[in-house]
């Protein structure tokens, strides 16, 4: 069964620079994204509540986004990438969270989990 696409665009008041710091190094994205992260090459490790969950690098544009694919799901098309983008008229800064659910009833609730997990990152960065 293929996964359930989908997008979340989430404004931010921080710099661009500053908030790619926090979602391209392991140590940063240990403070709000999971409860530890290493990284060996492209590999990296998400552990949440003492499980570790694996995902390979596959793009990392420098201050601009990164893009990762579970170990788990080798044989589909999904990924989750975060991209910070940048509006040219306003200046607003917002990340945009691209993610697949397993089907259409957990979109809901993957959503809200993202929506957590950057209100987390606010509160780090004080946005």
């Amino acid at each position: 069964m293929d996964k359930v696409k989908f997008e979340l665009e989430i404004p931010i008041h921080a710099s661009p620079n500053m908030l790619y710091q926090y979602i391209s190094s392991p140590s940063s994205l240990q403070e709000w994204f999971a409860d530890k992260v290493n990284s060996r090459g492209k590999v990296f490790s998400f552990v949440w509540e003492g499980t570790e969950e694996l995902a390979n690098l596959v793009t990392k544009k420098a201050g601009e986004r990164m893009r990762w694919k579970w170990l788990e799901s080798e044989d589909d098309d999904s990924y989750f990438e975060i991209r910070i983008q940048v509006d040219p008229l306003t200046k607003d800064v917002s990340l945009i969270v691209t993610d697949f659910a397993e089907d259409e009833d957990e979109v809901d609730e993957a959503k809200q989990l993202w929506e957590n997990q950057i209100e987390e990152l606010r509160h780090t960065i004080g946005a």
